[in-house]
């Protein structure tokens, strides 16, 4: 590529819409200082200095998607509470459509606190409900999401399992049998729970470790030759036509069916690999919507999530960094 090429397509990110479906959480952050154990058990006392709450799991894939330039909806079901009020309200702060948020009084809002001193984190306190969809609130978000997606057709819709109980299989069915249907996108970061529920997907990215998981399978070796073979095995159950694999310090796989191969990390100075995920999923959809060429979408999203493993905590990927990354290291 060069530098034109680079800036027009970051810049055609403005044209496209996402819908991102998927467990949405409350991420939680309270920085402070350590001076002294406590005198109850031998335990650090911190004193908390400030408190901030972001958008993580499916929220925080949408915010990418929104930091990206695109126009983004996020549907979920959150609790009737505090907490799915304020993730709400930071969604549409930043510029995140949330008609397709669904209140629950059946379950609470998915909240993870971590506490962080001196940049490290010292421990995190999570709340959740993670019981499956009941039936009242399942086909009431299955209609509500179809209704749109038929209404609106957007360019790609990203589903984002963290086996929380918003992705159901009748759910994952349901949304992309009407995306295949209508000509959606649909990329996926799939969990071990439902691994194997995305059939006919456009992209399905797990980590190693769900690959693992999802297909029993024990990956003592990692090379191209043996990732060809997991995509042989995902493909035979889910159809689908892109397995993009990120394979941690080690980079990213990708293969089409055609074509196949692996770009390895960029040397980073690492600070925190949460979220890291989010970002690759989210960069990923975007660029092979708007280009369908897999290696690019490899090549760029695999920097993405490096990039954002910088930074402390669940934050977006930086557009003009990412882009700025992009000219100095895919510029021929």
């Amino acid at each position: 590529m060069n530098k034109t090429e680079i800036e027009k397509l970051f810049g055609r990110m403005h044209d496209m819409h996402v819908v991102v479906v998927g467990d949405v959480m409350l991420d939680n952050y309270w920085w402070g200082e350590v001076e002294r154990i406590s005198p109850e058990a031998p335990v650090p006392v911190v004193a908390l200095k400030r408190r901030e709450s972001r958008l993580g799991g499916a929220a925080n894939v949408a915010l990418n998607c929104r930091t990206l330039g695109a126009k983004v909806t996020l549907a979920s079901v959150v609790g009737d509470d505090a907490d799915g009020k304020m993730l709400s309200s930071l969604a549409s702060e930043a510029d995140i459509n949330t008609e397709l948020l669904l209140y629950s009084a059946n379950r609470a809002t998915t909240t993870k606190t971590r506490v962080i001193c001196r940049n490290q984190q010292m421990m995190r306190l999570d709340a959740e409900v993670s019981d499956e969809l009941y039936v009242e609130e399942e086909h009431p978000f299955i209609d509500m999401v179809l209704r749109y997606l038929q209404r609106v057709k957007p360019d790609v819709l990203i589903f984002e399992d963290y086996n929380k109980g918003v992705l159901k299989e009748n759910v994952i069915h349901r949304i992309a049998a009407h995306c295949k249907e209508i000509g959606i996108i649909t990329t996926v970061d799939p969990k071990k729970k439902n691994f194997l529920a995305y059939k006919d997907v456009t992209i399905f990215k797990p980590n190693l470790k769900e690959v693992a998981e999802g297909l029993h399978l024990s990956l003592t070796v990692i090379n191209k030759s043996e990732l060809d073979k997991v995509h042989e095995k995902i493909h035979e159950v889910l159809h689908n036509q892109i397995t993009f694999i990120t394979l941690s310090e080690k980079g990213v796989f990708y293969n089409d069916g055609s074509i196949s191969g692996i770009y390895p990390s960029h040397i980073r100075n690492i600070a925190d690999v949460s979220g890291a995920g989010d970002t690759v999923i989210a960069t990923a959809s975007l660029v092979y919507a708007l280009t369908k060429d897999v290696t690019l979408m490899a090549e760029i999203s695999n920097i993405a999530g490096g990039l954002v493993c910088e930074e402390v905590g669940v934050v977006p990927i930086s557009k003009e960094l990412l882009k700025e990354e992009c000219e100095k290291l895919l510029v021929s």
